[in-house]
C-alpha cells in the first residue's frame, strides 16, 4: 500500500509541475514575422514606384534580375514622359506567402493607372512575385 500511495504521490507532483510551468515562452513566429517583411517590401516597391523613387524601387529588387530591369524599363518610360506631367497610381493586394528558407514567392493582384498629358491609362494584372534573402533583406527578383 505504501508503494501504491507513492507512485501516486510521484505522479500526482510531476502534474502539478509540468501545469504550472506554462509551457514555451511565445514568440512571433519566425515564419509570421518573415511574411509580413515579404509583404512589405512588395507594398514598399510599389509605393516607390507610385512616388517614382526609382532608386528605391531598384533597390527593392535583386540587382540584374528581372525585376531589377524592368523598373529600369518603366523609369526609362516614365522619363519620356515628364514633359507631360505624368503621375502613377498602384494598388497591390498580396496573397499567399510562402517561404522556403531564403526564397519567397507571393501571389499578387495589380491595379496600376497612369495620367499623363490629359490621357489616363490603367492596367490589372495578377501573378507571383518571387523573393530572395540577400543580406539579410527580402529583395525581388521575379516575375
Amino acid at each position: 500500500m505504501n508503494k501504491k500511495l507513492f507512485c501516486v504521490a510521484v505522479f500526482l507532483v510531476f502534474v502539478l509541475v509540468l501545469s504550472g510551468c506554462g509551457g514555451y515562452p511565445t514568440a512571433p513566429s519566425p515564419s509570421i514575422n518573415e511574411e509580413a517583411k515579404v509583404k512589405s517590401v512588395i507594398n514598399e516597391y510599389f509605393s516607390a514606384i507610385s512616388y517614382q523613387n526609382w532608386s528605391k524601387a531598384k533597390n527593392l529588387c535583386v540587382y540584374g534580375s528581372d525585376r531589377y530591369y524592368a523598373t529600369l524599363a518603366m523609369e526609362q518610360y516614365v522619363n519620356s514622359l515628364a514633359m507631360y506631367g505624368i503621375t502613377i497610381s498602384c494598388l497591390v493586394d498580396i496573397s499567399n506567402v510562402s517561404i522556403y528558407g531564403n526564397d519567397a514567392q507571393a501571389n499578387i493582384n495589380l491595379t496600376l493607372s497612369m495620367t499623363y498629358g490629359g490621357y489616363y491609362d490603367t492596367e490589372s494584372d495578377s501573378g507571383t512575385y518571387y523573393l530572395q534573402k540577400v543580406g539579410g533583406s527580402w529583395k525581388i527578383y521575379g516575375p
